[in-house]
């Protein structure tokens, strides 16, 4: 079967680990072109750069903080020197276990920043690329906990359900012009930031207390990234899909 993204270039923030690690791999794997992002992680980017390289496929890293409009605007101008961005990937993100009343407004705009303002910098270059050329696709991560929220969780169930409103809204502007903008909303996965080492044990507990009872794993968000990118998913915008195991419906 021939790869379905072949002659296209993806860039994806946050790629050095985790699910953007996969999202990377998967979408080389398609034959696509990767940017890959990241934020002080040059090794860990330059492995998946030589992951790709040694596979037959064709990557770059590149460094920014989606945090920071400066780094932003100066990222897309090298890809933009280099071709045409075809497909857009927003995944960095942080998250923050810490009681409301004890959320500082660093702490707010430190999530909020990335989580969001990021995504929303990252949306406003590439779609400047895009529109001009009436193509193009985006897939912007949010979770399951911007539509369930979770208490002592509150600055990053914001961000994310201000991605589900981002990427809807988007989606409407932008569907006249070719452009198609999704979401993925994963439930709990297996990463370097959901873990037993960095995560409360009340917090694992929740994550788990869903019908499939486990984590999933960054594989299993790529794909569902590969497709809403793919041609197959050529009518699908404003959609949010749900790699969560479940957890949308309750345990």
């Amino acid at each position: 079967m021939a790869a379905i993204l072949t002659g296209l270039t993806a860039l994806v923030t946050g790629a050095a680990t985790g699910i953007g690690r996969a999202t990377a791999l998967a979408l080389a794997a398609e034959g696509a072109r990767l940017w890959i992002n990241h934020r002080d992680q040059h090794d860990l980017a330059e492995r998946v750069v030589e992951q790709i390289i040694a596979s037959g496929g064709c990557a770059w890293a590149i460094e920014a903080d989606v945090s920071d409009p400066v780094a932003v605007a100066a990222m897309f101008e090298t890809i933009e020197a280099q071709g045409p961005l075809d497909l857009l990937v927003n995944n960095a993100g942080v998250i923050l276990e810490k009681p409301f009343l004890e959320t500082s407004e660093a702490d707010w705009a430190r999530v909020l920043g990335v989580d969001l303002a990021g995504v929303y910098r990252c949306c406003r270059h590439a779609l400047a690329q895009m529109q001009p050329r009436r193509s193009g696709a985006i897939v912007n991560i949010a979770s399951d906990l911007g539509f369930l929220g979770r208490e002592q969780y509150v600055a990053y169930c914001t961000a994310k359900a201000g991605v589900i409103g981002l990427t809807r809204s988007l989606a409407r502007e932008f569907a006249v012009d070719g452009i198609r903008i999704n979401g993925v909303a994963p439930g709990p996965i297996a990463t370097a930031m959901v873990s037993w080492e960095h995560m409360s044990d009340e917090w694992m507990a929740k994550e788990l207390a869903i019908p499939m009872a486990r984590l999933g794993t960054p594989e299993e968000v790529a794909a569902a990234i590969v497709f809403l990118l793919s041609p197959q998913a050529s009518y699908f915008t404003g959609q949010l899909l749900g790699p969560n195991g479940g957890s949308w419906m309750g345990a």
